[in-house]
């Protein structure tokens, strides 16, 4: 009996350390499997190097700002493209899978969420569902963000307020390091702004709806960090990055002078140059011939600018920079500040209607951040087109605010608006400017 203990005790010890060692095997051969950092390389022969300390496991998406959501993940991030989202799928480190929650988030990866985009699913998995990760196909050494290119893009502002002031905010930290892969993607954009892309990253865009690659990185960011309307809030920003830092480098990335070359008008002698930006649609001058005429004779050089969406931003940027002075009606042309240099003055024409809450946002707080002059110069109600067209005792020239509570305020001094300047009237705000250009 006692010899049948013993044969039998050692038979269980024997089981139970096949059953560990088999344990313990398992759980290597998943650990080695989940996670990229114990490759040497990866298919495309690239060398992985050593990762970098992982932070504590945390929600990696925000979508408490009431700005923008966003993501952010360390370790094993991979990229996929969808039949009508985009997905990333983050892998947590080895030695928290375990514990670790799974979530969905749905994230619109622009710097303001109300606008809507092309959507990327962000999957953070966890033991029980690690088989839904795609294999890489690419590894990548260096951090990328991903963000969308659609949305109200089309339009100058908004190109530059929705997505290259809050990228530069987001990825200048990186010191060009970082892959940019774009979703929502149209190509003109990255053919258009080339140059602000090339300068944020050394890499070319990836364009993830049509990328046929699964792409793994050690860090990667969904969305873009969007403070304020065109602006840049420093405490927020990485570096306390601002907006005069940001002409500065669109002004390097399209090699123009630095942003405190002088003026062309202290370095030359002659007389003010001054650009004038000529809408074609709303909010247009319908009186242009008469107000250029006036201008000259106040003793400026007067450029006339037609702004197109084909424009070539090299030449644009170019005749910007040569000037002192912008001149435009409320609206996307006057983002061409952004070429100016340090004390030139931007000239705000503000339509009727109770506008000067959206102008001072949209171009007066930013142009003052950029280290430009802004002036503006808010039109009677008898140089609005809405005068001749309704009359004077019309509510939508005496009562705005009918039309703000009743929400048709953009169609009236947004859409159908225009503007005949009283060029007698703009005449001071033009030797204002000649006093600032002296300064």
């Amino acid at each position: 009996m006692k010899s049948f203990t013993s044969v039998s005790r050692s038979l269980l010890e024997s089981k139970l350390a096949v059953g560990l060692f088999a344990g313990v095997f398992l759980a290597l051969e998943i650990f080695l499997s989940a996670s990229p950092q114990f490759a040497v390389q990866g298919p495309s022969g690239e060398e992985n190097p050593p990762r970098p300390a992982l932070p504590p496991l945390k929600p990696i998406c925000d979508l408490s700002d009431e700005r923008y959501d966003g993501c952010e993940m360390w370790g094993d991030a991979r990229t996929a493209n969808g039949t009508d989202r985009s997905r990333v799928y983050f892998i947590p480190p080895p030695s928290q899978l375990a514990t670790a929650e799974a979530a969905t988030w749905s994230i619109r990866s622009q710097s303001r969420k109300i606008i809507g985009v092309r959507e990327v699913v962000v999957r953070s998995l966890n033991m029980s569902n690690l088989h839904e990760a795609p294999d890489c196909t690419v590894r990548r050494s260096v951090p990328a963000v991903v963000f969308a290119l659609g949305g109200l893009t089309y339009n100058f502002w908004h190109a530059f307020s929705d997505v290259l002031v809050p990228l530069f905010t987001t990825a200048l930290a990186f010191g060009s390091k970082v892959e940019l892969v774009a979703t929502d993607a149209p190509a003109w954009f990255v053919t258009k702004y080339r140059r602000v892309l090339r300068a944020l990253s050394q890499y070319e865009v990836v364009m993830l709806d049509a990328d046929a690659e699964v792409r793994c990185y050690p860090h990667l960011i969904v969305g873009l960090r969007g403070h304020r309307d065109f602006d840049i809030d420093p405490a927020r920003a990485p570096g306390n990055y601002d907006m005069f830092t940001f002409r500065a480098f669109v002004r390097e990335a399209y090699s123009l002078p630095p942003p405190t070359a002088a003026l062309p008008v202290k370095s030359s002698g002659a007389k003010p140059r001054l650009m004038i930006i000529l809408r074609r649609k709303t909010r247009r001058f319908v009186n242009a011939d008469a107000i250029v005429g006036a201008i000259e004779r106040a003793g400026f050089d007067v450029v006339r600018m037609e702004p197109t969406n084909t424009a070539d931003m090299d030449a644009v940027s170019r005749e910007v920079d040569a000037c002192d002075v912008l001149v435009g009606a409320h609206g996307a042309g006057l983002t061409n500040m952004v070429f100016m240099r340090t004390g030139a003055v931007a000239v705000q024409v503000i339509p009727w209607g109770k506008m000067e809450p959206h102008s001072e946002g949209f171009f007066g707080a930013p142009a003052a951040h950029m280290g430009i002059w802004h002036v503006p110069y808010s039109i009677a109600a008898e140089e609005s087109t809405l005068y001749d067209k309704y009359g004077k005792d019309h509510p939508v020239i005496t009562d705005p605010d009918v039309f703000y509570k009743n929400g048709s305020n953009a169609r009236y001094y947004w859409w159908e608006q225009n503007i005949r300047l009283n060029t007698t009237r703009f005449m001071p705000t033009l030797e204002r400017v000649k006093r600032l250009l002296q300064e």
